[in-house]
């Protein structure tokens, strides 16, 4: 399996990224304080994430269960400005994905045949994964936020005041930076939470930007490499320390309607995501919701998601915002 990569602090405050090769500890990589600072130079030589570790050198051993437990370890990616940290993913690109969302939009389509989900979701099955490798049908796409709502491991979800829930979507996100010239390149892969309101979305489809427009949660490790055709993970909620809900999440392109390479095509394909030095993450769906089945979810309770091939597990806890209403004042 593939070299991993972490950002971390140590005991001093001090930046730095560490290269592991699954296991729960790693050493640091030389000369580099981010994996964004990675990747360039990566992308400048002409090299893989994994040649670019190796000619760096490594230094002291870190004890990553230590290092997440005293809440060191950083959201695998981020950017000097986080304005050009952008984002994004795509819904109903796994099978059985339709199935809870169909359930939130059958009410406001009972007089049509099918919902949109549901024919969005078909023409997934039907055209995401072309048999000659090229482009295929465009899947849902949405915004979800900038750099700025990037949340790391240990770190609180926090719901803003005006929204209805506030629940996970355990998935994997891919990571990208633009090169000199525009090219996208995948750095790896992240376990993700992509936290969303599914009941301001299920009051009306059209809500769905509105939804997503909350932080979202990814790491601890970013698996470079290809990511293994059959993930199979856990989600779980606790509240005061017990689990409240446990479901198993299948993600990989053996449990996707999509092909990674048609989601990638559809996103890129706008030269505004191809801007020189941008960092994209993409969050690639998931079929499992605690929503789904039934959990009205509250401040305190902990999502935890953890799936092989990643070692460490994603923790986060639910916040909530104070009402704080925004004035607009003319000029």
């Amino acid at each position: 399996m593939g070299l991993r990569l972490l950002q971390i602090r140590d005991e001093r405050g001090t930046r730095g990224v560490v290269a592991s090769d699954g296991g729960t500890t790693g050493r640091r990589v030389g000369e580099v304080e981010t994996v964004y600072d990675l990747a360039r130079r990566a992308i400048k030589a002409g090299r893989s994430l994994a040649d670019t570790v190796a000619a760096l050198g490594e230094g002291a051993e870190v004890d990553l269960a230590e290092a997440q437990a005293n809440g060191r370890i950083l959201a695998p990616i981020d950017h000097p400005d986080p304005a050009h940290l952008l984002l994004t993913g795509t819904g109903l690109t796994h099978l059985g994905s339709a199935e809870g969302r169909d359930k939130m939009h059958a009410k406001q389509a009972a007089d049509a045949n099918e919902t949109d989900s549901m024919r969005m979701f078909r023409m997934g099955l039907e055209g995401g994964k072309p048999a000659n490798g090229g482009p295929g049908v465009q899947p849902e796409w949405f915004y979800k936020g900038d750099g700025s709502t990037v949340v790391g491991p240990g770190a609180p979800l926090t719901s803003p005041a005006f929204a209805l829930d506030g629940s996970e979507e355990p998935e994997i996100a891919a990571i990208y930076v633009n090169g000199p010239d525009g090219t996208p390149f995948r750095l790896g892969f992240a376990l993700a939470n992509e936290f969303s309101d599914h009941i301001t979305e299920r009051h009306n489809y059209l809500w769905l930007a509105h939804s997503k427009l909350r932080p979202a949660a990814i790491g601890p490790e970013l698996l470079t490499g290809d990511l293994p055709d059959d993930v199979r993970g856990i989600s779980r909620v606790r509240r005061d320390g017990a689990v409240l809900w446990e479901g198993e999440f299948l993600t990989g392109e053996a449990n996707m309607s999509h092909a990674i390479a048609n989601l990638e095509h559809h996103h890129f394909k706008y030269a505004l995501f191809r801007r020189p030095g941008d960092v994209h993450v993409h969050f690639f769906g998931t079929a499992t919701l605690s929503f789904s089945a039934g959990v009205a979810t509250q401040a305190g309770d902990v999502f935890e998601i953890e799936a092989a091939p990643f070692a460490l597990p994603l923790v986060n806890p639910l916040a909530e915002a104070e009402v704080a209403p925004v004035t607009v004042r003319p000029l």
